[in-house]
């Protein structure tokens, strides 16, 4: 009768039994599930705070871009205006030749000037992305006397028409006439024309 009534209670038993097991095994798969998804939130908080990190990292760098263009914005802006920045301004380099010319009261002034080349000392300025280049020109000219050669490359760079380097000046003396104004030193010189160029965006150097 013991074993019967073991027998009956276990029958009894039989539907709870399986409901708990169904019950362990839904909770598992719930803890399961609810992990996965503590883990996934884990990483896409992790995700947002590097984005974010990242965002102050770029919006802190923008402030100090933007701190810088203010601070040096007048400086380019007036590089840019006496044609240091930007694409060569021939004509200005002409018109600046004519007006000291005027100015210093030569008798003429003939030039020639050569392709724009990659300016060969750039490297030792260091301009990083910037490109450097001149344009050589070749200017022959008489002067009354030594002090018109200084004078007149003074009037020429107070142009604002552009940034020149003096490479060299040849001077010689001329016969002297029985005029008295003429000129007494034939001049021979030879300037380099510089310019910076920012990068072009897409450009590949």
């Amino acid at each position: 009768e013991t074993c019967r009534m073991n027998a009956a209670e276990l029958k009894a038993l039989q539907l709870p039994l399986i409901v708990l097991v169904i019950v362990i095994g839904l909770g598992a798969g719930i803890i399961y599930q609810l992990d996965q998804m503590l883990a996934a939130s884990k990483r896409a908080l992790a995700q947002q705070q590097t984005q974010m990190r990242e965002a102050r990292t770029r919006l802190q760098r923008s402030g100090d871009e933007k701190e810088l263009i203010v601070r040096y914005l007048p400086n380019y802006e007036h590089l840019q205006k006496i044609g240091f920045v930007g694409d060569e301004q021939r004509l200005n380099w002409l018109e600046g030749l004519r007006v000291a010319n005027q100015e210093a009261q030569l008798f003429g002034v003939n030039y020639q000037i050569s392709s724009q080349q990659p300016y060969p000392y750039a490297q030792e300025l260091n301009p990083g992305q910037l490109t450097m280049h001149q344009s050589v020109m070749k200017l022959t000219f008489q002067l009354l006397h030594e002090g018109d050669l200084m004078n007149f490359l003074r009037l020429l760079a107070n142009q604002g028409a552009g940034f020149f380097s003096v490479n060299e000046c040849r001077l010689n003396r001329i016969a002297a006439g029985s005029i008295r104004y003429q000129p007494n030193i034939s001049a021979e010189c030879e300037l380099a024309w510089i310019t910076l160029r920012p990068p072009v965006p897409g450009e590949r150097k």
